[in-house]
């Protein structure tokens, strides 16, 4: 793949019937329909053109983020699979620009990251500031090192004075919107616009529950 056009490969595995070059799928998360032009074989450093993929067989299609991890496609009936879950993380860091003229860039790169699954990513709804969450330290480093050599941004990790994250969720969407909007300098989306609550520490996590017992507090998100 050419880096400079940034161009992505999404593995699939085909679950049932014949996937033939050409064809055009629907993608279950967006109901867009999603013409397969080039789908590909790989076999190490090879690759080969697919003319047709069978049951078992994992395809690769080339796209620009048109296809994200958890995505369906099929042809006819709408199918639905479980979701893979994701985790709230354990680390929650404040992405800081060494060049603050490369923003848009910094943007581009957590966003494209954060799709793959390095890190969960979270837009604070007060303040420019991204916060980046991950399960272990090292993921910091491997996410810096790849902002670095992929897109060409120097970005650090510093604290950013929260300790968890929870994806919230309610039945009344009232009261959730009450919520929200009289703690928004704790408030942040993910990168698929589900609203998340950033806590300082577990004493406030456990205050801010009790004071909105019909809230739920989630601990981990399903991805479709």
């Amino acid at each position: 793949m050419d880096p400079n056009h940034r161009d992505r490969v999404a593995f699939m595995r085909v679950c049932s019937g014949t996937l033939k070059r050409g064809m055009k799928l629907t993608q279950q998360r967006t109901g867009k329909a999603v013409a397969i032009h080039n789908p590909i074989f790989f076999f190490a450093s090879d690759r080969e053109l697919v003319e047709e993929a069978l049951p078992g067989d994992i395809v690769g299609i080339p796209n620009h983020g048109t296809l994200r991890v958890g995505d369906a496609l099929y042809e006819g009936a709408p199918v639905r699979f479980t979701g893979l879950p994701d985790f709230a993380p354990e680390i929650l860091r404040r992405a800081k620009l060494d060049d603050p003229m490369k923003s848009k860039q910094m943007r581009k790169a957590l966003e494209d990251l954060g799709e793959e699954g390095v890190a969960r990513v979270f837009r604070p709804m007060l303040g420019s500031a991204w916060v980046v969450g991950v399960v272990g330290a090292l993921q910091l480093d491997v996410l810096q090192s790849r902002i670095l050599a992929e897109y060409g941004v120097a970005v650090t990790f510093e604290p950013c004075g929260f300790d968890a994250a929870r994806w919230l969720s309610c039945d009344d969407a009232a009261e959730l919107r009450r919520m929200v909007d009289g703690m928004r300098s704790q408030m942040a989306e993910d990168a698929n616009g589900d609203v998340v609550y950033l806590a300082r520490d577990s004493w406030e996590m456990a205050r801010v529950m009790r004071e909105w017992p019909n809230i739920r507090f989630g601990t981990t998100r399903e991805r479709h």
